[in-house]
């Protein structure tokens, strides 16, 4: 294990290891990383039904953080569901306090597809701060409307691209379902085509899609390849089973 790459899912454990942490672990896996997991809740969910939602201390996720970093090399995180942007910001501020290189890539989850509302937007100040030190931003159109309200779309993609990368997935989009769009550097944007003609829905899609991207830049893999790795690696999932519950495929490597 002394060759092998690390990576973090800092998210919300579901039991049926559709979405959060344990679905991050199969992706990571996927992709030869190693995965580790810090807790940011505990969900009462399968995958059609969403009863409750309990928050982990925000001193515990720190603690849990800190513990592996004392162990393991860390350079990219990868961060589901917290319970205000508040904690987020803590947690930001606490990794790059450990590794002031560390790639956080920040899937910013409003809302559970079984129609849970974790949390709204609140302290947009927080938000903006957040934005600024985090490397990656994956929101689907429904989330990226939430976060600045009183912004209409392009006001928002343009002003979170002033301060971070968006992968914005087009999952959810009215018009060309599947179109992915990508807005990096400040200027460049990319659209990603769906590369299948139909997919199968999945419960925690969103999460496969984040954890992929973080998988392909823990292994340095170049912005816009990682991007579109991500999004292959995601259709591939989406179409492995007709079920809400996917399969993730492993590859083989030396451990």
């Amino acid at each position: 294990m002394k060759n092998k790459t690390y990576i973090v899912s800092i998210a919300g454990f579901d039991p049926s290891s559709g979405a959060g942490i344990t679905s991050d672990i199969k992706t990571f896996e996927a992709h030869g990383l190693y995965g580790l997991s810090v807790c940011t809740a505990v969900t009462v969910q399968n995958d059609i039904s969403f009863k409750n939602c309990v928050w982990i201390d925000e001193a515990i996720i720190v603690h849990q953080i800190e513990t592996l970093f004392e162990r393991f090399p860390i350079s990219v995180v990868k961060i589901g569901i917290i319970q205000s942007w508040e904690t987020l910001l803590v947690v930001v501020d606490t990794l790059l306090a450990l590794n002031p290189d560390i790639k956080i890539i920040v899937d910013p989850i409003l809302k559970a597809s079984a129609g849970f509302d974790f949390h709204t937007a609140s302290n947009l100040k927080i938000l903006e701060n957040v934005l600024e030190k985090c490397y990656f931003i994956t929101p689907n159109y429904n989330e990226i409307q939430g976060l600045f309200p009183t912004k209409n779309i392009e006001e928002t993609i343009e002003f979170i691209s002033e301060k971070t990368n968006i992968y914005l997935k087009g999952g959810h989009r009215n018009d060309t379902k599947g179109l992915d769009e990508i807005y990096h550097s400040g200027i460049v944007q990319i659209n990603l085509q769906p590369g299948v003609e139909s997919v199968f829905e999945k419960h925690g899609s969103g999460c496969v899609l984040a954890a992929a991207l973080a998988s392909n830049l823990a292994k340095d893999i170049a912005l816009e390849d990682a991007c579109r790795n991500a999004k292959r690696y995601t259709e591939q999932f989406l179409n492995s089973t007709d079920s809400l519950l996917g399969i993730h495929n492993y590859t083989t490597n030396d451990w």
